[in-house]
């Protein structure tokens, strides 16, 4: 038995050539839903999201725009993480000093490490006490396993919190607009055609873009 294991690992070497096709065709498949859940991703979209929401344009920016930026943006903020996994992982294994399952453990320490960052101490200790786990005594003593759907959570969390900011500024011009227009007995005009140059002008005005984008890239350090 443990020879047909050495065998179909590679011996030593790691894993054999149709394993290794077997495991880029899975980590392909998966790479979107890694990319949704394991980065920076979804905090940014939503967040900008709640822009567009809150601004009133329903297709302005365009949805193909916002998921661009996000990308981008997901991009920078996860750099250093990757940049620590090229070096310790990947580079490695592409120089045969590590074999393919000890990159993949390698690589996942700083990519747990920058999860956990964004991880609120309630959402890993709901998991835990869902899979009645003994809690860990260090982060690297985090399983994948609850670091990531805990880490979702946490993001999901943080980036309400942020829209909910982002919006209130959107609400308090609505409501101005809304109510002064009742006061002059207007009430035909629809309160969005003239709430929505209003909002467009503050935004402008207040350099929108560079505060959104400058706090969403500082909320991950």
């Amino acid at each position: 038995m443990e020879e047909a294991a050495t065998s179909l690992l590679g011996g030593q070497q790691g894993l054999s050539p149709s394993l290794k096709i077997l495991a880029l065709l899975t980590l392909l498949s998966l790479l979107p839903a890694i990319v949704l859940t394991m980065t920076s991703f979804v905090r940014i979209v939503i967040v900008l999201s709640f822009v567009r929401q809150g601004i009133g344009t329903q297709q302005t920016p365009p949805t193909q725009v916002i998921v661009g930026l996000a990308m981008f943006l997901t991009m920078f903020t996860m750099a250093p993480v990757t940049n620590e996994m090229y070096a310790e992982a990947i580079r490695p294994a592409m120089d045969g000093t590590m074999s393919e399952v000890q990159a993949a453990e390698v690589a996942a320490v700083p990519l747990r490490r920058f999860m956990l960052r964004q991880t609120r101490q309630s959402d890993l200790e709901l998991f835990y006490q869902a899979t009645q786990a003994p809690l860990p005594n260090t982060p690297d003593d985090v399983p994948m396993r609850i670091a990531i759907p805990a880490f979702v959570v946490s993001e999901l969390t943080t980036a309400f919190q942020m829209g909910v900011v982002v919006l209130l500024p959107f609400l308090v011009v609505d409501l101005t607009v809304a109510s002064l227009l009742m006061s002059m007995g207007m009430m035909m005009v629809p309160p969005t055609m003239v709430s929505l140059p209003l909002k467009l002008l503050l935004f402008v005005l207040a350099d929108g873009w560079n505060l959104l984008v400058g706090s969403l890239i500082q909320s991950f350090r």
